[in-house]
C-alpha cells in the first residue's frame, strides 16, 4: 500500500469544528444543519421509538404460564385430599436444610438477580437502535428510518460526486462516518464536493437529529 497523495482539507460549513490530523495526513469535519421547522420545534422534539419487546415478553409470560399452572395444580390436589407432588415437597425439603451461604443458593440468587437487572433494563429502554427518529410535519403522524437505509442512502449521494471510486459510511445516531476513495481529481476538490453533497444529504433524510459529518477522502493503494 502506498501512501495517499495530497491531504484533506476542512470546507467552511455553517458549523464546523476541525480535528486533528491523522497519521495519513486525513482530518474529520462535524456539520451542524439548520433544517425547516416542523412540529417538533414546538414540543422539544422527538424521542426514540420504544420496542415492543415481544420476545422477552413472551418468554416471561410463558414462564409464569407454567409455574403458576403449576403450583394451582397442586393446590388444588392437596385441597382434594390428595398428597402434595413430589418437586414441591422436595423443593420445600431443599429450601428449609440448605443453608444461605450453599453454593447452589449463590448460584441461583445470582442468576435471578440478573435476570431481573435485565428485565428492568429492557424496561426502562426503549431500544431499537437501528432505527433513527424523523422529524415530525404532522402531528399525527411519526416516522423512523434505519440506519442501513440513511447509510445507503448517502452512499449514493457520495457515488454522483466526480472522482470517487468507492465509498463505505456508518452510519450512527450521532454521527455519519464517510470514508471515500477517490482515483482522479484533486483531493481538495473532492473532499468539498463531498461536504456539500452529503450535507444537503443528510438535511434531505429528515432526522430528528441530525448526525455530525466526518468525510476522509484518500487515493487507492497500489496493487502489488
Amino acid at each position: 500500500m502506498s501512501e495517499s497523495q495530497g491531504s484533506d482539507s476542512t470546507q467552511p460549513m455553517p458549523v464546523l469544528e476541525e480535528a486533528g490530523e491523522s497519521a495519513l495526513g486525513q482530518s474529520a469535519s462535524a456539520a451542524a444543519y439548520e433544517p425547516l421547522r416542523t412540529v417538533d420545534d414546538e414540543d422539544g422534539g422527538q424521542g426514540r421509538f420504544w420496542s415492543a419487546r415481544r420476545i422477552p415478553a413472551g418468554i416471561v409470560a410463558v414462564l409464569i404460564l407454567i409455574a403458576s399452572g403449576a403450583f394451582l395444580y397442586d393446590v388444588a390436589a392437596v385441597r382434594a385430599h390428595r398428597p402434595a407432588m413430589h418437586w414441591r415437597r422436595s423443593l420445600a425439603r431443599q429450601l428449609a436444610e440448605r443453608p444461605l451461604d450453599d453454593t447452589w443458593v449463590l448460584v441461583g440468587a445470582g442468576v435471578a438477580a440478573a435476570v431481573g437487572i435485565w428485565l428492568i433494563v429492557l424496561a426502562v429502554t426503549p431500544g431499537l437502535r437501528d432505527v433513527l427518529p424523523m422529524r415530525r410535519t404532522h402531528a399525527d403522524v411519526r416516522a423512523g428510518l434505519h440506519r442501513g437505509a440513511a447509510a445507503m442512502a448517502l452512499r449514493d449521494r457520495a457515488m454522483e460526486v466526480a472522482g470517487v471510486q468507492s465509498v463505505r459510511v456508518r452510519m450512527g445516531r450521532r454521527k455519519a462516518d464517510v470514508r471515500a476513495v477517490s482515483h482522479f481529481r484533486e483531493l481538495d476538490d473532492v473532499r468539498a464536493d463531498l461536504d456539500a453533497t452529503l450535507a444537503d444529504g443528510i438535511t434531505g433524510l429528515g432526522l430528528a437529529r441530525p448526525p455530525a459529518l466526518a468525510v476522509h477522502v484518500r487515493r487507492p493503494g497500489r496493487k502489488g
